[in-house]
C-alpha cells in the first residue's frame, strides 16, 4: 500500500515540474508578449484597403 503512494507522490512531482518547465519556457520564447494582437488579426480582412498600413504596403509593392 505504501508502496504505490510513493509512487504516486514521485510521479506527480514528475508532472509538477514539467508543467513549470513547460510555463517557464513558454514565458521566457516570449508566448504571453501580446495576447491581444493574434485574436484580432483574425478577424481583420487584409484585403480591405481602409486598413491603416495598407497605403504603405501597395506602395512597397509597386
Amino acid at each position: 500500500m505504501a508502496s504505490i503512494l510513493f509512487f504516486l507522490i514521485g510521479l506527480s512531482t514528475l508532472v509538477f515540474i514539467a508543467l513549470a518547465i513547460g510555463i517557464w519556457w513558454a514565458v521566457k520564447s516570449g508566448q504571453f508578449d501580446d495576447l491581444e494582437g493574434p485574436a484580432q488579426r483574425i478577424l481583420m480582412d487584409e484585403d480591405d484597403p481602409l486598413l491603416p498600413g495598407r497605403d504603405a504596403q501597395l506602395k512597397d509593392k509597386d
